[in-house]
């Protein structure tokens, strides 16, 4: 039996990859991932908006020297450069380090200046270029045309600069998702990613003032993808990688039944370490031998929509007589 796959045409050892995070920013947790058997890692994202935050701040504290635009125009190009060039040190420190294929991260919400970022990334050795897009819908002079535009502009430049392969990681807050997804697996990128978690405002009511929600995801959160992967696994032109709520073995194969190509872990390894890695390997392999899979093509997408199971499994959205039963 193996857990071997391939996704955006790299061949993994597993189909377990490490996601983007805090814990993928350094080579010594990338090297701890990959003995724990990952099959591939998602560095920490470069964000734009970080990139953005940074300047400003620096901005604030320059006082008069902010009439100068010819300083400033440097001052910009300079923190970008500075920021960048750590980011590219990481790939290649990593390429060095690593036998696991390496995916460089761009977390960005237009399409200015990335494309010379995501090549010189390509030129710092990564194996594959993952795009980290969401805009969020609050814009309400702006219609949903232009929010899709600005994903169709992002990755048309990108993809046509860089060689290496493109997956492009998008939020289920589409209103009407299904196309966007199968709209989005017909451009040049070779992989989905399903799907973002994001920064959640919440409320202190004791305090009154705002606060973070849960950071981490919840056991439950695979629902969302696993529905969608289920629902569309078939009908995609790219491969499809599960992302959120992946916190045991059991989640990790629903996902592969319902037609996910992998499965990223970043919670899990945040809540139980990089050794939950090979837990879960392990226990993926003696759920195959119990079944008598030799290999995940044996079963990946059993249960997809457009397979033996009813669509109706997968499409119905209401309850029924679901909660009369419940006890």
């Amino acid at each position: 039996m193996e857990l071997y796959t391939k996704y955006l045409g790299l061949d993994l050892k597993s189909p377990l990859i490490a996601g983007s995070s805090n814990l993928t920013w350094s080579v010594d947790n990338l090297k701890a991932i990959e003995k724990a058997g990952a099959g591939a890692v998602v560095l920490k994202s470069l964000f734009e908006e970080e990139i953005y935050l940074e300047h400003s701040s620096e901005m604030k504290k320059m006082g008069p020297m902010g009439d100068n635009l010819e300083f400033l125009d440097y001052f910009d190009v300079d923190i970008r450069k500075e920021n960048l060039q750590k980011y590219l040190k990481l790939i290649s420190d990593a390429k060095k380090a690593l036998t696991i294929p390496v995916i460089a991260s761009i977390n960005c919400v237009s399409s200015h200046e990335w494309i010379q970022f995501a090549s010189k990334m390509e030129s710092a050795g990564a194996d594959a270029l993952e795009l980290n897009l969401f805009i969020l819908p609050s814009d309400v002079t702006r219609n949903h045309q232009e929010v899709e535009d600005i994903y169709l502009d992002v990755i048309r430049k990108v993809t046509g600069t860089v060689r290496i392969p493109v997956s492009v990681k998008i939020s289920p807050y589409f209103s009407d998702l299904a196309r966007m997804i199968t709209t989005l697996s017909l451009e040049n990128n070779q992989g989905l990613v399903l799907f973002n978690r994001f920064y959640s405002p919440d409320i202190d009511v004791e305090e009154e003032k705002m606060k973070s929600a849960r950071v981490l995801s919840a056991p439950h959160d695979y629902l969302i993808p696993l529905r969608w992967i289920g629902m569309l696994s078939s009908r995609v032109s790219c491969d499809l990688s599960a992302s959120t709520g992946v916190h045991d073995w059991k989640t990790a194969v629903k996902l592969l039944l319902a037609g996910a190509k992998t499965v990223q872990l970043v919670s899990l390894l945040y809540d139980k370490g990089f050794s939950s890695i090979s837990e879960i390997n392990h226990q993926i392999l003696s759920w195959m031998e119990g079944k008598r899979y030799r290999s995940l093509g044996d079963f990946r997408g059993k249960l997809a929509l457009g397979s033996s199971v009813n669509p109706a499994e997968w499409e119905r959205i209401q309850f029924m007589k679901t909660f009369g039963e419940y006890k």
